[in-house]
């Protein structure tokens, strides 16, 4: 027996079970740009299915078929369980959707925007409202301090 040909088998077969992407357990808060780009992604999910069917499916590339079909199966959950969040029109005090800008003990200062889950890229300046900095200061405003560890940050201005 050629246990070559058995091994190639086995790796895509294993390539081809990938497991679900996990979903958060907390509410699926998205700000109007999350939502949109929840919206292309489950567009892009959709076209790389349609194309992996058109393409052979899983007899040409379970890999293939098998990303799609759990793409496809995230994105369309995130956006059934999407709820669009508006910040309330006080703006003084940080909520979803927001801009904060915060001053650290070491005199360094950022600038983030409180977003959903799938939204979140802090390199972009996006943190999720479920983050620990994020929950610290919800509901805090302008001048007022929060620990953090050992730390604390001052909230300089909110947007």
């Amino acid at each position: 027996m050629a246990v070559a040909f058995t091994r190639e088998e086995d790796y895509e077969a294993q390539a081809a079970d990938l497991p679900d992407r996990p979903i958060s357990a907390h509410p699926n808060l998205v700000t109007a740009s999350g939502l949109a780009a929840i919206e292309a992604e489950l567009a892009a999910a959709r076209a790389a299915y349609s194309q992996a069917q058109a393409e052979g499916g899983v007899a040409a590339d379970r890999t293939a078929m098998a990303r799609a079909t759990r793409d496809l199966r995230y994105w369309s959950a995130r956006r059934a369980s999407a709820q669009l969040t508006e910040p309330e029109l006080e703006a003084n005090t940080v909520q979803f959707g927001r801009t904060v800008e915060i001053e650290r003990d070491d005199g360094r200062r950022q600038t983030f925007r409180i977003v959903g889950e799938d939204e979140a890229d802090p390199a972009q300046g996006r943190i999720s409202y479920v983050a620990p900095l994020a929950r610290a200061l919800l509901g805090k405003g302008v001048g007022d301090a929060v620990a953090l560890g050992e730390a604390e940050v001052e909230v300089m201005a909110v947007r």
